[in-house]
Protein backbone atom coordinates (compact mmCIF):
# COMPACT_ATOMS: atom_id res chain seq x y z
CA UNK A 1 0.00 0.00 0.00
CA UNK A 2 1.18 3.51 -0.84
CA UNK A 3 0.39 6.69 1.07
CA UNK A 4 0.36 10.04 -0.69
CA UNK A 5 0.06 13.76 -0.11
CA UNK A 6 -1.21 16.36 -2.56
CA UNK A 7 1.25 19.19 -3.18
CA UNK A 8 1.52 22.10 -2.93
CA UNK A 9 -0.27 22.63 0.37
CA UNK A 10 -2.74 25.49 0.55
CA UNK A 11 -1.15 28.60 2.00
CA UNK A 12 2.43 27.35 1.67
CA UNK A 13 4.64 28.89 -1.01
CA UNK A 14 5.97 26.35 -3.49
CA UNK A 15 9.70 26.85 -2.65
CA UNK A 16 8.89 26.45 1.06
CA UNK A 17 7.91 22.80 0.48
CA UNK A 18 11.52 21.61 0.11
CA UNK A 19 12.05 20.63 3.74
CA UNK A 20 8.66 18.96 4.07
CA UNK A 21 9.13 16.94 0.88
CA UNK A 22 12.47 15.65 2.17
CA UNK A 23 10.79 14.55 5.42
CA UNK A 24 7.77 12.81 3.92
CA UNK A 25 9.44 9.40 3.61
CA UNK A 26 10.36 9.45 7.30
CA UNK A 27 6.65 10.06 8.07
CA UNK A 28 5.70 6.98 6.03
CA UNK A 29 4.59 8.71 2.84
CA UNK A 30 5.49 6.97 -0.41
CA UNK A 31 3.94 9.43 -2.89
CA UNK A 32 3.49 13.12 -3.73
CA UNK A 33 0.74 14.00 -6.21
CA UNK A 34 -0.08 17.32 -7.81
CA UNK A 35 -3.44 18.75 -8.86
CA UNK A 36 -4.28 21.32 -11.51
CA UNK A 37 -7.20 23.72 -11.13
CA UNK A 38 -6.44 27.44 -10.74
CA UNK A 39 -3.21 27.29 -8.71
CA UNK A 40 0.04 25.66 -9.81
CA UNK A 41 0.23 23.58 -12.95
CA UNK A 42 0.51 19.82 -12.56
CA UNK A 43 4.16 19.40 -13.55
CA UNK A 44 6.17 22.14 -11.80
CA UNK A 45 5.63 20.99 -8.17
CA UNK A 46 6.67 17.47 -9.14
CA UNK A 47 9.77 18.67 -10.97
CA UNK A 48 10.85 20.45 -7.80
CA UNK A 49 9.98 17.44 -5.65
CA UNK A 50 12.07 15.22 -7.93
CA UNK A 51 15.09 17.38 -7.12
CA UNK A 52 14.32 17.61 -3.40
CA UNK A 53 13.85 13.87 -2.78
CA UNK A 54 14.96 10.78 -4.69
CA UNK A 55 12.55 8.20 -3.27
CA UNK A 56 8.95 9.43 -3.54
CA UNK A 57 6.70 8.33 -6.37
CA UNK A 58 5.40 11.43 -8.14
CA UNK A 59 2.06 11.65 -9.91
CA UNK A 60 -0.26 14.12 -11.63
CA UNK A 61 -3.90 14.04 -10.58
CA UNK A 62 -4.65 15.22 -13.08
CA UNK A 63 -3.36 16.69 -16.35
CA UNK A 64 -6.44 17.76 -18.35
CA UNK A 65 -6.61 16.18 -21.80
CA UNK A 66 -7.96 19.40 -23.35
CA UNK A 67 -5.74 22.23 -22.11
CA UNK A 68 -2.50 20.97 -23.67
CA UNK A 69 -1.92 19.39 -27.03
CA UNK A 70 -1.27 15.63 -26.98
CA UNK A 71 2.36 16.08 -28.03
CA UNK A 72 3.01 18.61 -25.28
CA UNK A 73 1.56 16.24 -22.69
CA UNK A 74 3.89 13.52 -23.93
CA UNK A 75 6.91 15.86 -23.84
CA UNK A 76 6.16 17.03 -20.30
CA UNK A 77 5.64 13.45 -19.14
CA UNK A 78 8.89 12.33 -20.77
CA UNK A 79 10.76 15.18 -19.08
CA UNK A 80 9.51 14.22 -15.63
CA UNK A 81 10.16 10.55 -16.32
CA UNK A 82 13.78 11.52 -17.06
CA UNK A 83 13.99 13.66 -13.91
CA UNK A 84 12.57 10.89 -11.71
CA UNK A 85 13.35 7.57 -13.45
CA UNK A 86 10.91 4.87 -12.44
CA UNK A 87 9.11 7.21 -10.03
CA UNK A 88 6.75 9.25 -12.21
CA UNK A 89 3.11 8.45 -12.95
CA UNK A 90 1.12 10.42 -15.52
CA UNK A 91 -2.48 10.90 -14.49
CA UNK A 92 -4.82 12.12 -17.24
CA UNK A 93 -8.40 13.28 -16.97
CA UNK A 94 -11.11 15.28 -18.66
CA UNK A 95 -11.22 18.03 -16.01
CA UNK A 96 -14.45 20.08 -16.14
CA UNK A 97 -16.29 22.52 -18.41
CA UNK A 98 -15.48 25.37 -16.02
CA UNK A 99 -11.72 24.82 -16.30
CA UNK A 100 -11.60 23.83 -19.97
CA UNK A 101 -14.24 26.06 -21.53
CA UNK A 102 -14.72 28.78 -18.94
CA UNK A 103 -11.09 29.46 -18.02
CA UNK A 104 -9.22 28.31 -21.11
CA UNK A 105 -11.67 29.05 -23.92
CA UNK A 106 -11.45 25.51 -25.32
CA UNK A 107 -14.45 23.48 -26.45
CA UNK A 108 -15.38 20.70 -24.03
CA UNK A 109 -16.59 18.16 -26.57
CA UNK A 110 -16.81 14.36 -26.38
CA UNK A 111 -14.91 13.93 -23.08
CA UNK A 112 -14.85 10.13 -23.20
CA UNK A 113 -13.43 10.03 -26.72
CA UNK A 114 -10.96 12.82 -26.00
CA UNK A 115 -9.65 11.03 -22.90
CA UNK A 116 -9.39 7.74 -24.81
CA UNK A 117 -7.60 9.35 -27.76
CA UNK A 118 -5.06 11.25 -25.65
CA UNK A 119 -4.45 8.13 -23.56
CA UNK A 120 -3.74 6.08 -26.68
CA UNK A 121 -1.54 8.76 -28.22
CA UNK A 122 0.51 9.35 -25.09
CA UNK A 123 1.13 5.68 -24.44
CA UNK A 124 2.43 5.21 -27.98
CA UNK A 125 4.54 8.37 -27.87
CA UNK A 126 6.11 7.51 -24.51
CA UNK A 127 6.97 4.07 -25.87
CA UNK A 128 9.08 5.81 -28.50
CA UNK A 129 6.75 5.26 -31.46
CA UNK A 130 6.23 7.69 -34.30
CA UNK A 131 2.55 8.65 -34.18
CA UNK A 132 0.93 9.68 -37.42
CA UNK A 133 -2.74 9.78 -38.30
CA UNK A 134 -6.27 10.63 -37.29
CA UNK A 135 -7.87 9.89 -33.94
CA UNK A 136 -11.56 10.57 -33.40
CA UNK A 137 -10.95 13.95 -31.72
CA UNK A 138 -7.65 15.17 -33.26
CA UNK A 139 -5.12 14.40 -35.98
CA UNK A 140 -1.36 14.11 -35.46
CA UNK A 141 1.19 14.34 -38.24
CA UNK A 142 4.43 12.41 -37.74
CA UNK A 143 5.20 13.10 -34.08
CA UNK A 144 8.02 11.28 -32.33
CA UNK A 145 9.66 12.16 -29.04
CA UNK A 146 13.27 13.19 -29.52
CA UNK A 147 14.18 11.35 -26.34
CA UNK A 148 11.60 8.83 -25.20
CA UNK A 149 12.08 7.60 -21.63
CA UNK A 150 13.95 4.31 -21.28
CA UNK A 151 11.24 3.28 -18.84
CA UNK A 152 7.89 4.69 -20.00
CA UNK A 153 5.90 5.94 -17.01
CA UNK A 154 2.60 4.33 -16.06
CA UNK A 155 -0.43 6.25 -17.30
CA UNK A 156 -3.54 6.39 -15.11
CA UNK A 157 -6.93 7.73 -16.08
CA UNK A 158 -9.21 9.75 -13.82
CA UNK A 159 -12.55 7.98 -13.95
CA UNK A 160 -15.92 8.27 -12.30
CA UNK A 161 -18.60 6.18 -13.97
CA UNK A 162 -18.52 2.64 -15.41
CA UNK A 163 -17.57 3.47 -19.01
CA UNK A 164 -14.50 5.52 -18.05
CA UNK A 165 -13.60 3.14 -15.22
CA UNK A 166 -13.64 0.24 -17.68
CA UNK A 167 -11.44 2.23 -20.07
CA UNK A 168 -8.98 2.86 -17.22
CA UNK A 169 -8.83 -0.85 -16.48
CA UNK A 170 -8.61 -1.91 -20.11
CA UNK A 171 -6.24 0.61 -21.74
CA UNK A 172 -4.53 2.55 -18.93
CA UNK A 173 -2.43 1.27 -16.05
CA UNK A 174 -5.17 2.06 -13.59
CA UNK A 175 -7.68 4.61 -12.36
CA UNK A 176 -7.65 7.79 -10.28
CA UNK A 177 -10.75 8.25 -8.11
CA UNK A 178 -11.96 11.52 -6.60
CA UNK A 179 -14.78 12.75 -4.37
CA UNK A 180 -15.94 9.43 -3.02
CA UNK A 181 -16.42 7.74 0.33
CA UNK A 182 -14.52 4.66 1.45
CA UNK A 183 -17.76 2.70 1.12
CA UNK A 184 -17.90 3.65 -2.59
CA UNK A 185 -14.51 2.12 -3.40
CA UNK A 186 -15.58 -1.51 -3.99
CA UNK A 187 -18.13 -0.47 -6.62
CA UNK A 188 -15.53 1.61 -8.49
CA UNK A 189 -12.88 -1.11 -8.29
CA UNK A 190 -15.38 -3.66 -9.62
CA UNK A 191 -16.08 -1.39 -12.59
CA UNK A 192 -12.34 -1.12 -13.36
CA UNK A 193 -12.48 -4.90 -13.70
CA UNK A 194 -8.72 -5.48 -13.71
CA UNK A 195 -7.04 -6.95 -10.67
CA UNK A 196 -3.64 -5.72 -11.88
CA UNK A 197 -4.76 -2.10 -12.28
CA UNK A 198 -3.41 0.55 -9.95
CA UNK A 199 -6.11 2.45 -8.06
CA UNK A 200 -5.31 5.87 -6.62
CA UNK A 201 -7.87 7.93 -4.70
CA UNK A 202 -7.69 11.61 -3.85
CA UNK A 203 -9.21 12.04 -0.38
CA UNK A 204 -10.17 15.37 1.17
CA UNK A 205 -8.97 15.60 4.76
CA UNK A 206 -9.70 18.43 7.21
CA UNK A 207 -7.85 17.55 10.43
CA UNK A 208 -9.59 19.65 13.06
CA UNK A 209 -11.43 19.11 16.34
CA UNK A 210 -14.02 21.66 15.19
CA UNK A 211 -16.64 19.67 13.24
CA UNK A 212 -18.67 22.78 12.43
CA UNK A 213 -15.64 24.31 10.70
CA UNK A 214 -14.94 21.13 8.75
CA UNK A 215 -18.57 20.72 7.70
CA UNK A 216 -18.89 24.36 6.68
CA UNK A 217 -15.81 24.12 4.47
CA UNK A 218 -16.88 20.71 3.21
CA UNK A 219 -20.30 22.00 2.18
CA UNK A 220 -18.76 24.78 0.11
CA UNK A 221 -16.45 22.33 -1.66
CA UNK A 222 -19.12 19.69 -2.21
CA UNK A 223 -21.66 22.16 -3.60
CA UNK A 224 -19.00 23.52 -5.96
CA UNK A 225 -17.77 20.16 -7.24
CA UNK A 226 -20.77 17.85 -7.10
CA UNK A 227 -22.94 20.22 -9.13
CA UNK A 228 -20.57 19.66 -12.08
CA UNK A 229 -22.54 17.31 -14.38
CA UNK A 230 -19.99 14.48 -14.36
CA UNK A 231 -19.76 14.48 -10.56
CA UNK A 232 -23.53 14.77 -10.22
CA UNK A 233 -23.96 11.70 -12.43
CA UNK A 234 -21.22 9.91 -10.47
CA UNK A 235 -23.03 10.36 -7.18
CA UNK A 236 -26.34 9.42 -8.75
CA UNK A 237 -24.65 6.15 -9.77
CA UNK A 238 -23.29 5.74 -6.24
CA UNK A 239 -26.81 6.18 -4.85
CA UNK A 240 -26.56 9.70 -3.37
CA UNK A 241 -28.99 11.29 -5.80
CA UNK A 242 -31.85 11.60 -3.27
CA UNK A 243 -29.56 12.96 -0.54
CA UNK A 244 -28.20 15.63 -2.91
CA UNK A 245 -31.47 16.52 -4.65
CA UNK A 246 -32.10 19.64 -2.54
CA UNK A 247 -28.54 20.85 -3.18
CA UNK A 248 -29.01 20.53 -6.95
CA UNK A 249 -32.40 22.23 -6.84
CA UNK A 250 -31.13 25.25 -4.94
CA UNK A 251 -27.95 25.47 -7.02
CA UNK A 252 -30.02 25.51 -10.22
CA UNK A 253 -32.09 28.34 -8.75
CA UNK A 254 -28.94 30.41 -8.16
CA UNK A 255 -29.00 29.97 -4.37
CA UNK A 256 -25.39 29.00 -3.71
CA UNK A 257 -25.60 29.37 0.05
CA UNK A 258 -28.83 27.41 0.19
CA UNK A 259 -27.32 24.66 -1.92
CA UNK A 260 -24.42 24.24 0.50
CA UNK A 261 -26.73 24.30 3.51
CA UNK A 262 -28.91 21.58 2.00
CA UNK A 263 -26.14 18.95 2.05
CA UNK A 264 -26.79 16.46 4.89
CA UNK A 265 -24.13 16.04 7.56
CA UNK A 266 -23.70 12.36 6.72
CA UNK A 267 -22.76 13.20 3.14
CA UNK A 268 -20.24 15.82 4.25
CA UNK A 269 -18.72 13.46 6.82
CA UNK A 270 -18.37 10.69 4.23
CA UNK A 271 -16.64 12.85 1.62
CA UNK A 272 -14.58 15.28 3.74
CA UNK A 273 -12.80 13.46 6.56
CA UNK A 274 -12.32 15.36 9.79
CA UNK A 275 -11.29 14.90 13.40
CA UNK A 276 -7.86 14.56 14.95
CA UNK A 277 -5.01 13.74 12.56
CA UNK A 278 -4.94 10.22 13.98
CA UNK A 279 -8.69 9.79 13.42
CA UNK A 280 -8.34 11.12 9.88
CA UNK A 281 -5.43 8.75 9.24
CA UNK A 282 -7.60 5.80 10.28
CA UNK A 283 -10.42 7.01 8.04
CA UNK A 284 -7.98 7.26 5.12
CA UNK A 285 -6.79 3.73 5.82
CA UNK A 286 -10.38 2.55 5.31
CA UNK A 287 -10.01 3.47 1.62
CA UNK A 288 -6.99 1.19 1.36
CA UNK A 289 -8.85 -1.59 3.16
CA UNK A 290 -11.64 -1.19 0.57
CA UNK A 291 -9.33 -1.61 -2.42
CA UNK A 292 -7.43 1.64 -3.05
CA UNK A 293 -3.74 0.94 -3.59
CA UNK A 294 -2.60 4.49 -2.90
CA UNK A 295 -4.76 6.89 -0.90
CA UNK A 296 -3.64 10.47 -1.53
CA UNK A 297 -4.50 13.07 1.09
CA UNK A 298 -5.73 16.42 -0.18
CA UNK A 299 -5.10 18.45 2.97
CA UNK A 300 -7.60 21.24 3.65
CA UNK A 301 -6.63 24.27 5.76
CA UNK A 302 -7.83 24.31 9.35
CA UNK A 303 -7.62 26.67 12.34
CA UNK A 304 -4.78 24.45 13.56
CA UNK A 305 -2.58 25.66 10.66
CA UNK A 306 -1.06 28.31 12.90
CA UNK A 307 2.54 28.08 11.66
CA UNK A 308 4.74 26.09 9.27
CA UNK A 309 5.80 23.96 12.22
CA UNK A 310 2.16 23.20 13.05
CA UNK A 311 1.45 22.20 9.46
CA UNK A 312 4.49 19.91 9.44
CA UNK A 313 3.32 18.24 12.64
CA UNK A 314 -0.16 17.66 11.21
CA UNK A 315 1.32 16.15 8.06
CA UNK A 316 3.51 13.90 10.22
CA UNK A 317 0.56 12.72 12.30
CA UNK A 318 -1.46 12.00 9.17
CA UNK A 319 1.27 9.73 7.86
CA UNK A 320 1.25 5.98 8.51
CA UNK A 321 4.72 6.01 10.06
CA UNK A 322 7.69 4.06 8.83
Amino acid sequence: MGWGLTIPLTGTALPAHAGLIRELPSFGYTDAWSAETNGTDAFTPLALAAAWDQSLRLGTAIVPVYTRGPALIAMSAASLAAAAPGRFVLGLGTSSPVIVRGWNGIAYDEPYRRARDVLRFVRRALAGERVDGAFDTFTVSRFKLDSAPEQPPPVLLAALRPRMLRLAGREADGAILNWLAATDVPRCVAAVDNAAADVVARIFVCPTDEPNYARSLGRVLISTYLTVPAYAAFHDWLGRGPALAAMHERWAAGDRGGAAAAIPDEVVDALVLHGTPESCRDQVRAYADAGVRTPVIALLPTPEFSSPEAVREIVRRLGPGR
